[in-house]
């Protein structure tokens, strides 16, 4: 998951954070006056708040577990605005609160607002110093400097390699184990610094963002998240209702795209007796959307951006 969205006015979009691919969201939720939709990642607001534009007897549910997620929902004064302070992999058990059973669409931005990049003491980016936290919820659950000082260098060797995908994985877990053998690691300043000797010669930086986006992944088990979530949109789905999912990296992609193509995130195929693929959803979209040409050049942060659109059938 990497970067997405802003706003003081209710209902417009300022620098919390921009929409990253808004109208080509928009477009692929073929949004209804009166239906009922899901944003999973309410973040600055800034997808939501288009949604509610679009919206005149429906209601849009907007979850998010980040206290300044909820700080901007409160800012939103609709009456068809409903805030979930709470997890999407919970999507259904939430809905169920509300009674609501199914909906026409579900938007998931899978990115990190630039709101919790650009803030220090949320220990997301590397151009800043501050404690390793990484929590999207920074009340509960393992803490980034948890991980890299409490993680065997087998366990940090595994996430490194599979979420981080670095190729020297192995080598910058024993950097870390050797590191904090004489003094925890707590901030983003001595995380670099121990990983200075083992990073790529002038590709710093993006080593550092992947080691980053690793141990992210990992404290917010976003993979698990992900496949929880994803595997509860069929049965939310009311037929000819749409499922629009933006992601950044290449995993959460390849999981997305292999749930839309046979149900299961491993890429497995299950087909009846003629042959016919089972498939809870339908691609919408066979190649991923990506942003255009203007976009990039006004947001540089939708550069990695693919958006995947699914529809359950008739």
């Amino acid at each position: 998951m990497n970067e997405r969205e802003s706003s003081t006015n209710p209902m417009e979009n300022t620098e919390y954070h921009v929409p990253v691919m808004l109208q080509e969201c928009l477009d692929g939720l073929q949004i209804k006056p009166d239906g009922l939709y899901v944003d999973v990642t309410f973040g600055g607001g800034g997808h939501s708040k288009a949604i509610l534009e679009k919206l005149t007897t429906g209601k849009l549910y907007a979850f998010d577990q980040d206290d300044d997620a909820k700080a901007n929902a409160e800012k939103i004064e609709v009456k068809n605005l409903v805030f979930v302070k709470a997890n999407f992999r919970h999507i259904k058990k939430f809905l169920r609160v509300y009674g609501v059973k199914k909906v026409d669409g579900i938007l998931a931005d899978l990115g990190i607002s630039s709101h919790q990049i650009d803030e220090p003491s949320r220990g997301f980016s590397t151009r800043f110093d501050g404690e390793l936290d990484m929590r999207m919820n920074n009340k509960e659950g393992l803490s980034a400097k948890e991980v890299v000082n409490e993680y065997s260098a087998e366990q940090l060797h595994k996430i490194l390699g599979m979420y981080g995908e670095i190729k020297n994985a192995r080598t910058a877990a024993q950097a870390i184990e050797m590191g904090r053998a004489t003094h925890p690691i707590e901030t983003i300043a001595q995380l670099k610094s121990i990983l200075e000797s083992v990073a790529p010669k002038h590709r710093e930086f993006k080593y550092f963002a992947q080691v980053f986006q690793a141990l992210r992944i990992e404290v917010n088990e976003e993979m698990k998240v992900l496949e929880e979530f994803l595997q509860q949109t069929p049965e939310l789905l009311n037929p000819g209702g749409r499922l629009v999912i933006m992601s950044y990296h290449s995993l959460e992609d390849r999981m997305v795209k292999n749930f839309i193509r046979g149900g299961h995130i491993d890429g497995k195929i299950e087909k009846d007796f003629y042959g016919n693929i089972l498939k809870p959803l339908e691609a919408i979209t066979r190649k991923p959307k990506t942003a255009s040409d203007e976009e990039l050049q006004r947001n540089p942060r939708s550069r990695s951006a693919k958006l995947r659109i699914a529809e359950k059938p008739d």
